[in-house]
């Protein structure tokens, strides 16, 4: 069973900036697609950034300038810069395997006051 774990969530005040790291076995990483997502109470999760073993980025239109996605060994990161309350959510690490499956940590829950 694959185990991720998230931390560095937090209340932050508008603009400021943030830094998650999900951390994980070194076998996670050299085979999994790695991402982030979050979820507010009524929503589904969605995607906010994703990196794939070759290092290729995707991110959510809204989080574009704003957020970057990194890696390395043992851990994956999101930077946040530029926070406004809007991504004021409960934010997931997600491991997905090459056939589809896929496995998440708890969750941290970042805070963006106004």
């Amino acid at each position: 069973q694959v185990q991720l774990v998230e931390s560095g969530g937090g209340l932050v005040q508008a603009g400021g900036s943030l830094r998650l790291s999900c951390a994980a076995a070194p076998s996670i990483f050299r085979s999994r697609t790695m991402g982030w997502y979050r979820q507010a109470p009524g929503n589904q999760r969605e995607l906010v950034a994703s990196i794939t073993v070759a290092g290729r980025t995707d991110y959510a239109d809204s989080v574009k300038g704003r957020f970057s996605i990194s890696g390395d060994n043992t851990q994956v990161y999101l930077q946040m810069n530029s926070l406004k309350p809007e991504y004021t959510d409960v934010y997931y690490c997600n491991a997905r395997a090459p056939y589809g499956l896929s496995s998440w940590g708890q969750g941290t829950k970042v805070t963006v006051s106004s």
